[in-house]
């Protein structure tokens, strides 16, 4: 991130990413369309995917924007989940919101693979007003909980998978209620990710077991062989 910011100050270059405020004001829009499609009914918990953490800020400002202009009676409560790989928000909240920078390691959550975001400070006055939670996932919590997802047909990313195993550790241990109202921002789809899609399903994935993981059948691209491997599984 210094790198680039050092580079627009020396070539008209237009910085788009969560240091511009315009990026903000666009994924603010996010949590107004939330609340409007739940009939201005704030939801009690929303769940979102944390690299630069400037979409945190944004779904604050938007959720408080709509209290203070009265479309809204309360203010949900916030959590970002990060990769374990690449955690520094978490840490600093496991520490009393005492932020260090980090180096992160690889995951496969790659647009949050963030040990040092831009946004952090803004991230943490957010969460501190909204009494908000920060959680973490594993390579292997996160590709599980993404294939199960999968089998419903969602076919999330990996930074969704992220958010699904936070949460699913969060309704675990009775943060989140039965009947808390929860939003989880999916942020990709799969077909980006299919590498590590079919990398799970083969078990080839060095942090991951694939214990949720289909089996993948080879064969020619003729139909007929679809077909003869459909019906072997398929009743019709």
């Amino acid at each position: 991130m210094k790198l680039i910011q050092e580079v627009v100050e020396e070539y008209p270059i237009y910085l788009a990413n969560s240091m511009n405020s315009l990026r903000l004001e666009g994924q603010k829009t996010v949590s107004i369309e939330i609340a409007q499609q739940f009939d201005w009914e704030v939801p009690d918990w929303i769940v979102v995917p944390g690299g630069n953490l400037g979409n945190v800020y944004a779904f604050y400002k938007g959720f408080k924007m709509m209290k203070d202009l009265g479309l809204t009676k309360r203010m949900p409560r916030l959590v970002v989940a990060q990769a374990h790989n690449a955690n520094p928000l978490y840490a600093a909240y496991k520490n009393g919101w005492d932020f260090q920078p980090m180096v992160a390691e690889r995951t496969l959550a790659s647009a949050i693979q963030i040990g040092d975001p831009v946004s952090v400070h803004r991230a943490i006055r957010a969460l501190k007003a909204c009494d908000g939670v920060v959680g973490e996932a594993t390579e292997e919590e996160l590709m599980d909980v993404g294939a199960r997802a999968d089998r419903t047909g969602m076919f999330n990313c990996p930074h969704t998978g992220v958010a699904l195993a936070v949460l699913e550790k969060l309704r675990n241990d009775g943060t989140i209620g039965a009947n808390d109202r929860t939003v989880v921002i999916s942020t990709a789809h799969g077909l980006k990710f299919t590498d590590s899609k079919i990398a799970y399903h083969e078990r080839k994935l060095h942090q991951a077991k694939g214990n949720y993981a289909n089996d993948v059948i080879r064969i020619p691209a003729k139909s007929d062989r679809v077909i003869d491997e459909l019906r072997k599984r398929v009743e019709l």
